[in-house]
């Protein structure tokens, strides 16, 4: 049985202590919310803080607010079950709320929370092994290593974005707020990643990630879908967030198109994107877009599913994803 190694648990009852602590404990801290991602991660040895600072009694972290008209800031620490199930997001924000749905399963949906997805750690089959497994193969670059076992001449590690709300955030035009005991910070989305399995956030370690700010729901709709194994409980191996505004007569007038699970970051597929813009949807233009967005998708052998099939896949999911949004028939079921 894995165990968590020993350290010491600080449990602050404000914001403004939290990042207090995180300021006063330096490099040897984590702050923790449901502990879904990070807990698993000590146990591997993949992190080990001497100081994890624990989220739980920060009630501004588990708040929604404002008006659909205007703008919805989702606090960082609200359940991943509390997204899914508010009528607010329901109503404005479907996209968020069926990505929420589909992560994992209901148990770890009433822990985890949402900041906690959009800055999951990035997974590889090689880096998700628990410790005596890692050492016998002579660690990676990730973690205590000099090589990337995936790809072992690259310089750089190649571990994958695996989160589900992350493109959808990217998406829809979200912004994320960052505080320290130095200030505070709102960036979009797309800012808080990198395109580097190690280096995956643009986010300093004494940053808590606070609140998710929503677009104002003026005309845009959105959807999400997500490529796994199994029906719960996997991550998503492809993942592809299309966010659409359609003019009066179909015309698409602007359009975002992202790409997770296939890459470091939440790739944008900005071909895909300029082959509709300006076009009404339609089975010529949807299918130039999706071989468009077929290109970005480079998955390597680091998770489920043989690498090629789920870059096809992606041609199939945004041609599914842009169909949805259309109101055209599916032309196959990825339940």
């Amino acid at each position: 049985m894995l165990r968590l190694p020993k350290f010491r648990y600080i449990q602050p009852k404000s914001l403004k202590d939290a990042v207090s602590v995180m300021a006063d404990s330096g490099p040897d801290a984590m702050f923790v919310a449901g502990g879904t991602d990070l807990y698993p991660n000590m146990k591997r040895r993949q992190q080990t803080p001497k100081i994890v600072i624990g989220l739980g009694q920060l009630k501004e972290l588990r708040t929604i607010k404002g008006k659909l008209k205007e703008d919805v800031v989702l606090g960082a620490g609200l359940t991943l079950t509390e997204v899914t199930d508010d009528r607010r997001v329901q109503r404005g924000y479907p996209a968020v709320a069926k990505a929420t749905g589909l992560i994992s399963t209901p148990l770890l949906r009433n822990m985890g929370s949402i900041g906690g997805n959009l800055l999951l750690d990035t997974r590889c089959n090689y880096y998700d092994q628990n410790y005596e497994w890692r050492k016998a193969i002579h660690f990676c670059m990730k973690k205590d290593g000099e090589i990337c076992w995936v790809a072992p001449s690259s310089p750089r590690c190649w571990a994958v974005q695996s989160s589900d709300c992350a493109p959808v955030m990217v998406a829809i035009g979200a912004k994320v707020k960052l505080v320290s005991s130095s200030g505070e910070r709102v960036i979009p989305a797309s800012e808080l990643y990198n395109d580097d399995g190690i280096r995956h956030l643009n986010k300093r370690p004494d940053e808590l990630l606070t609140e998710i700010h929503l677009p104002p729901t003026n005309g845009w709709r959105a959807t999400y879908w997500k490529l796994r194994r199994r029906g719960s409980f996997d991550f998503p191996v492809l993942g592809v967030a299309v966010c659409l505004r359609l003019a009066g007569d179909g015309t698409v007038e602007d359009a975002k198109i992202v790409l997770g699970g296939v890459g470091s970051y939440p790739i944008p597929a900005v071909a895909a994107e300029k082959a509709i813009a300006g076009k009404k949807l339609n089975e010529d233009t949807i299918r130039e877009a999706s071989a468009a967005a077929y290109q970005p998708a480079k998955p390597l052998d680091n998770t489920d599913f043989a690498m090629h099939w789920r870059k096809e896949m992606a041609r199939y999911y945004v041609a599914g994803t842009l169909r949805e949004l259309a109101g055209l028939p599916p032309s196959f079921s990825h339940e």
